[in-house]
């Protein structure tokens, strides 16, 4: 297993710290990544935490930004609170613009795939809490620094939005050199071979 999980993990870590002594904390979190090889492909697992004083409510939810090579369909949940009947409670969406939490402003490119969790079940907290293993397949193994916002409301009722780093899927989909033949190509070229031989066979025969 590849692990990628130190931006995220010490990111997080410091938040929740900084907001066991402070009335006011972080919303959803990102505590760890981690990046498995899948099928051909690679699978990014974000473990993501309720900090304490928050609640989670129907409408809440959170992005990832630019999940470079995102495979179609491959989202999935494992280990969702407070268990397996909770699956039902998370839908995911993609799209290549947000959506953001109003009043943040992550760097969030056009190009790339987004994908958001959104909770539709009853109210869960307050309470430091992890509320599962969030996932998708990408084509792509290498990292890069990325964005995760999110908004769910504190045990006050006002609703918190936050934004933090967190690390996604990058690369570049090369298309075959133009210059190199197709297999197809090859064999055909193979097969003409021996019938050219022969031409030039007969035209020297000829000359004779």
């Amino acid at each position: 297993m590849i692990r990628r999980n130190w931006i995220a993990r010490l990111f997080a870590a410091a938040l929740i710290a900084a907001g066991v002594s402070a009335p006011a904390q972080a919303g959803l979190l990102p505590v760890s990544v981690s990046v498995q090889p899948e099928a051909g492909n690679f699978r990014w697992t974000y473990s993501v935490v309720l900090p304490t004083d928050m609640k989670l409510q129907s409408g809440s939810y959170f992005t990832i930004y630019d999940f470079g090579g995102y495979v179609p369909g491959s989202t999935s949940l494992t280990s969702p609170f407070p268990d397996s009947s909770a699956l039902a409670n998370w839908s995911a969406s993609t799209s290549n613009v947000g959506p953001t939490p109003n009043r943040l402003n992550p760097q969030d490119d056009p190009n790339i795939t987004n994908i958001t969790w959104t909770y539709n079940g009853p109210t869960v907290g307050p309470g430091q809490l992890t509320l599962g293993n969030f996932s998708a397949a990408s084509t792509f193994q290498d990292t890069q620094n990325s964005f995760f916002t999110g908004t769910n409301p504190r045990s006050t009722g006002e609703i918190d939005s936050n934004i933090t780093e967190t690390i996604s899927p990058i690369g570049q989909n090369i298309p075959p050199v133009s210059g190199v033949p197709e297999p197809a190509t090859l064999a055909l070229a193979g097969l003409g071979m021996p019938f050219i031989g022969l031409a030039r066979w007969i035209r020297r025969n000829k000359k004779q």
